[in-house]
């Protein structure tokens, strides 16, 4: 299992988002974006951001680094070691079965990721045996998409999906995450598109707009 940083609510938690960080950082990414998304009171949301494993980047001259699976090329969807995404992808589906036995529904169990990690969760979530409550993929790409029709769970075939990518994103193209936009939507998954004056990053209105979807996907 990876470790992470657990961030518990005031009350039991009724809710998961497990939230992926990108190449090179870590769990301790996105843990402050917590207050800005302005969750109500009624929800009780456990947030789980895992650290990736450390190890060589071939992309990056094989320097050492945080990362859920190796690039082997910067290309616009990028050739990757698909092995070390599967096994990722397996771990991240055992932090989901813990969070079950734990008493929270998957159901109520979201998938975020930026970036490395949201491909991560459009693989994972897309492939999940257990219905989850929701995949948001931001900044990202679509790895192994041609395989998506004969491994895709039927339990999540109406999964709610939310995209988002900056236009001025100069390290993965809006090109590329519209390209995964495209390919769920000729697979007739329930997929949004949302666009914002940003390169590869979060913005605030970007993480306000995140908040309030999460108030009603996970109420």
């Amino acid at each position: 299992m990876f470790d992470a940083v657990y961030v518990e609510p005031k009350k039991t938690a009724n809710a998961v988002v497990i939230w992926l960080h990108g190449l090179g950082a870590d769990g301790h990414d996105f843990e402050p974006v917590i207050p800005h998304l302005k969750l109500t009171d009624e929800l009780s949301v456990r947030f789980i951001f895992p650290h990736a494993p450390i190890q060589p980047v071939t992309c990056n001259n094989n320097i050492a680094m945080r990362s859920w699976y190796d690039i082997l090329e910067l290309s616009e969807i990028r050739k990757i070691n698909e092995q070390d995404l599967i096994q990722t992808s397996t771990t991240i589906n055992q932090l989901i079965d813990q969070q079950v036995l734990d008493g929270i529904p998957s159901e109520k169990v979201l998938l975020v990721g930026f970036s490395q990690g949201g491909a991560v969760a459009l693989h994972t979530g897309l492939r999940h045996p257990s219905p989850l409550a929701g995949i948001l993929a931001l900044s990202t790409y679509m790895p192994r998409e041609d395989n998506l029709k004969s491994e895709a769970s039927d339990a999540n075939k109406d999964i709610v999906i939310r995209m988002a990518h900056g236009d001025n994103d100069d390290m993965v193209t809006p090109r590329a995450s519209k390209k995964a936009y495209d390919d769920l939507t000729k697979l007739q998954y329930n997929v949004s598109y949302n666009k914002y004056p940003m390169g590869h990053e979060l913005c605030l209105r970007e993480i306000r707009d995140i908040g309030l979807w999460m108030n009603e996907l996970l109420a």
